[in-house]
């Protein structure tokens, strides 16, 4: 499986939603692994951090999301993210009941 990690978008959020230990695992058991450029910064985690376990760095988000099969988040998709989502399988912490556009997008774009 190809796995996508884009920076996160939302306002504040520093986290990234796998570390290089995860990237060695995810990679020791065949997966492919893409993260985009500086997505660790905010958990000081460099680019050069992700390549030493075997990711490759992508220079956008736009690149992350259309050569994953899945994509790894902390915090939910938002509207920039929704036209990339079809067809994906997404990892990530949800609260649909208060979200109710997201629910919608995610049911119109297929993904799991």
């Amino acid at each position: 499986m190809i796995v996508g990690v884009p920076r996160e978008i939302k306002s504040d959020e520093k986290r990234v939603a796998i570390t290089p230990t995860g990237v060695m695992a995810m990679v020791a058991h065949g997966h492919q692994v893409y993260v985009e450029s500086d997505a660790g910064l905010g958990s000081q985690i460099t680019n050069a951090d992700y390549e030493q376990a075997g990711a490759e760095i992508l220079p956008t988000a736009d690149e992350v999301w259309s050569k994953a099969d899945m994509i790894m988040k902390v915090k939910e998709p938002l509207a920039p993210d929704y036209p990339f989502m079809k067809d994906k399988l997404i990892f990530t912490y949800l609260h649909l009941a208060a979200a109710q556009e997201l629910t919608g997008e995610m049911l119109k774009s297929n993904c799991i």
